[in-house]
């Protein structure tokens, strides 16, 4: 399913050809019960984040699945997101993949300025300064899934003209 040439250890992760739930858990959110997943085959995987080893991890659960698996991510916003993107890039489609993110935690903020992924823990609506350019950016609902984050503005740029 997903382009990504991985093999996985032996014993991590499910048989080729799974069709069940893949739960993925980030930080210390439980692990969920999605909707309509009763008789199907599950199977559990915990990360402290959504760093380079978790999500080639991911992957490399995500490339012995087939048509018919499901995706269930829980966590803090920014791991939650990340995980998606690399869902979503292995080709899941939005209806495979359930997002459970906490209200609060990290959540990544894009630079439409200088392309800077900036962390913050304040919530959608809050402005954050940029760690690539130091523009005060403001960021809103505009979230995208391709990159796993919001757009960040520059939030007085009618002040200064």
């Amino acid at each position: 399913m997903c382009p990504i040439a991985m093999a996985p250890a032996a014993g991590t992760g499910p048989e080729a050809g799974f069709r069940g739930v893949i739960r993925v858990t980030f930080g210390t959110a439980a692990v969920p019960a999605a909707e309509g997943d009763a008789g199907m085959a599950g199977h559990d995987a915990r990360f402290d984040a959504a760093d380079r080893e978790a999500l080639a991890s991911l992957i490399a659960v995500l490339e012995q699945a087939r048509v018919g698996v499901r995706l269930v991510l829980a966590g803090p916003p920014a791991d939650v997101a990340a995980a998606a993107a690399a869902a979503a890039a292995c080709g899941l489609l939005e209806e495979e993949v359930t997002l459970l993110a906490n209200e609060s935690g990290r959540r990544l903020v894009f630079c439409a300025h200088c392309r800077t992924a900036n962390t913050t823990v304040q919530g959608v609506g809050s402005e954050v300064d940029c760690e690539g350019c130091a523009t005060t950016l403001a960021f809103s609902g505009h979230f995208s899934r391709r990159i796993g984050g919001y757009l960040g503005f520059a939030a007085h740029a009618e002040e200064a003209a």
